[in-house]
């Protein structure tokens, strides 16, 4: 009976110093959150399902561009933190993090908006400028050196998307309604040999692959800290601003750009979007 006790006891004195020892580790690991008065549940959530839909009931499609500028001010959530804040990122890091996991795919986008070749995580930051790069720096007596540098990628050069989405109308819900098939960070940067600034797409993602990625990251909510809304919110509730480039046509989906300018260009995106409009309009009309 003496001899159970004391094998009781070095056993819960062993449990014991097991639990000093991993008490750090439980520190760490929360320090890697943003601290706030109670625990969020924001990592716990699944993306609203879509309605189900079939092909006979979509009576009518039409595919569209648009652009997203992040220098607006109602775009700012998906723009900011340029760096991480505890567990709060912006919706470029969030999207070149899960691509670096390599669980989904990124697509070329000089191949173009189609999303079926695949782009290396190589290329990606070949894109954003990171790597290893050549310069000549001259020594103590003058002679010119080579010196290799390691240039880092810089998320925030990130200033714009465009989406790709596609409305429809479902005549089983008797309703107008849209998708976004992909999004593409366009890298707004000077270019370091002609010193101009320069636009250049990075990648295509197909969107349907990220929803459970954007649903559980947190984006700021300008009016209600305590309010927690996902990537995935701002998305499915249209909580952005953007123009209109393009619709699918006959000429090869050419974009606004290739045939107007200016105000004119402006002028025929409000056109194609009061089309939209209009279409499901005239829908209920006698």
């Amino acid at each position: 009976m003496i001899k159970k006790r004391y094998t009781m006891k070095k056993i819960s004195g062993w449990i014991l110093v097991a639990l000093l020892l991993l008490t750090p580790l439980f520190t760490v690991n929360s320090m890697a959150q943003e601290k706030w008065i109670y625990e969020k549940s924001i990592q716990k959530r699944t993306p609203v399902p879509y309605p189900y839909l079939r092909e006979a009931d979509v009576m009518w499609a039409k595919r569209v561009w648009r652009l997203i500028d992040l220098r607006q001010k109602k775009n700012f959530p998906l723009y900011y933190p340029t760096k991480p804040i505890g567990d709060r990122m912006s919706l470029i890091d969030v999207i070149l993090g899960e691509i670096e996991s390599g669980t989904v795919n990124a697509y070329n986008a000089d191949a173009g908006d189609d999303m079926t070749i695949q782009i290396t995580q190589a290329d990606i930051d070949k894109k954003f400028g990171a790597g290893a790069d050549t310069i000549q720096v001259p020594d103590a007596n003058g002679v010119l050196q080579t010196q290799v540098i390691q240039n880092e990628r810089t998320t925030s050069e990130v200033k714009q998307y465009i989406i790709q989405e596609v409305w429809y109308f479902d005549k089983k819900l008797s309703a107008l309604n849209v998708r976004i098939l992909g999004l593409c960070p366009i890298r707004i940067s000077v270019n370091p040999e002609t010193n101009q600034m320069e636009k250049r797409k990075v990648f295509w993602i197909y969107y349907p692959d990220f929803r459970y990625t954007f649903a559980n990251h947190e984006a700021y909510n300008p009016y209600n800290d305590a309010q927690k809304v996902s990537f995935d919110d701002l998305f499915l509730q249209r909580r952005f601003s953007g123009y209109i480039l393009g619709e699918s046509n006959v000429y090869n989906n050419r974009m606004i750009s290739e045939y107007e300018q200016g105000r004119a260009a402006l002028l025929e995106s409000d056109r194609i979007k009061q089309s939209i409009f209009n279409m499901e309009q005239d829908l209920w009309e006698y």
